[in-house]
């Protein structure tokens, strides 16, 4: 069946298809590092490598690029507050995003281009847009012209008052038009910048994107993702700049935007001090439980984050690990395969939640069915699921050993179970109920019935 995916641009849902189905192109937008990434910084790292790994299933190459922002305002505040270089303060803060990433279990994208590696290509585009009389200098700045591009504000929906009164749209007195933005700075002699025809600076936030995708995935790319907090202004000028130093040619085919997360129903801010960084949640609970809590919601909505939506997710990778423990001498005669109702789900716009409770039948299946069929048909379908949302990729005894429960694996719960079964036969009720209650509190409920004891997690 087709991938049907929410086009932030036509404001419906649409037919993915992509320009060239043998290499389809992928931009998100990517970290800027000078801090540790937080939850909502996670979600869409989260969100796009579920997206990445869905047209994996659809298309044979998928190019996703996800930049790195490495020269910035705040990244210069840091370097100067901490006395050192940006590059010390990149590097630092590009090791820590790449390791929390990879506690959630998000794949690395194909590129991951860095702005500071792209500054020939980010003066090119400027020049080409000065030359097409869509940018204009001032104040040895480099501005775009807003009004010169006429469709300004397609994506966001945004009037021009409110595109003018946007909190992040600088008002400066050397610009034509309010709405212009900065393709060019000027940058002092103690700040981090580079040669180019309009003197020593360095680029403006959103050239930079532009230019990345370019150059890795050409002038045309068939996904743009990134939060709805960058609709406006950051992708509406992307689509102005690279429109127009393409010579009108789309840029961004379709565009894919993730919802914000919200803290006890709270919007995460620093000036609430409600901010929580993945590597201080990743001391508390498992990266797999912190993936899975991201994407119990679907991508588009408002995820409210709080400890109870982490445990609920845990709980449901018990118990899916327990079923597989279960199963763990099942022997499956081909490679995984996800679910017909798990497919169906995701390739409608990633809905994540119905996958997700596709995947929990799978998990009452390999505990009530008893035929070698059953067995192997639910394990497939386990690992196959697993597999696209990027959970249930370890061992089920590894997944146990190293969350509280202190559970050792199946061959703990055996022989409880046989313990428990010798203590029957001896009419040692109280040891009995001492047991099963043992297995209970370890997350593990029995079933006695007429062929033997069977288990499953709760």
């Amino acid at each position: 069946m087709p991938l049907l995916l929410h086009n932030s641009l036509t404001r419906r849902k649409e037919v993915f298809s992509p320009l060239d189905p043998a290499r389809v192109t992928m931009y998100a937008c990517g970290p800027t590092v000078y801090n540790p990434p937080h939850i909502g910084n996670a979600r869409a790292a989260v969100v796009y490598d579920v997206l990445y790994r869905v047209l994996q299933r659809h298309f044979n190459t998928v190019v996703y690029a996800r930049n790195i922002t490495d020269v910035d305002d705040k990244i210069n505040a840091a370097a100067r507050d901490q006395g050192v270089s940006i590059e010390t303060i990149t590097a630092r803060y590009i090791d820590i995003y790449h390791r929390d990433m990879e506690a959630l279990g998000v794949l690395p994208p194909v590129v991951e281009p860095r702005a500071t590696h792209h500054i020939a290509a980010i003066v090119a585009m400027i020049e080409r847009l000065i030359g097409s009389n869509y940018a204009y200098t001032a104040a040895d700045h480099v501005l775009f012209n807003v009004p010169a591009y006429e469709r300004y504000g397609e994506l966001s929906g945004r009037s021009r008052d409110d595109m003018i009164a946007g909190a992040r749209v600088e008002v400066a007195p050397y610009k034509r038009d309010p709405a212009d933005f900065v393709l060019w700075k000027p940058s002092h002699e103690n700040a981090p910048g580079w040669d180019s025809p309009w003197g020593y600076g360095r680029p403006g936030w959103h050239i930079e994107c532009s230019a990345m995708a370019e150059q890795h995935l050409g002038q045309t790319i068939d996904i743009h993702g990134g939060g709805n907090d960058l609709k406006f202004p950051h992708h509406e000028n992307e689509i102005a700049q690279s429109v127009c130093s393409h010579g009108g040619a789309m840029f961004a085919r379709y565009w894919v935007h993730n919802g914000f997360v919200e803290i006890d129903s709270e919007k995460m801010s620093k000036s609430l001090g409600n901010v929580l960084l993945v590597e201080n949640l990743l001391t508390q609970f498992p990266g797999e439980a912190l993936r899975l809590a991201l994407i119990r919601a679907r991508y588009r909505e408002r995820l409210n984050w709080n400890d109870d939506l982490v445990q609920q997710a845990k709980a449901q990778l018990d118990r899916m690990y327990g079923a597989l423990l279960r199963l763990e001498n099942v022997v499956l005669d081909a490679p995984p395969m996800a679910s017909a109702a798990f497919i169906a789900a995701m390739d409608d716009d990633l809905n994540t939640s119905l996958a997700i409770t596709s995947m929990l039948d799978a998990v009452t299946r390999a505990n009530t069915k008893s035929s070698a069929a059953e067995q192997k048909r639910a394990k497939s379908e386990l690992l196959g699921g697993g597999l696209e949302l990027g959970i249930l990729q370890q061992l089920p005894t590894n997944w146990f050993e190293r969350t509280p429960t202190g559970l050792a694996g199946s061959d703990q719960i055996n022989a409880l179970i046989a313990a428990r079964e010798t203590a029957r036969k001896e009419k040692n009720w109280q040891r009995s109920d001492e047991i099963r209650d043992e297995l209970s509190a370890m997350g593990i409920q029995i079933q006695d019935g007429p062929t033997g004891t069977t288990w499953r997690t709760q």
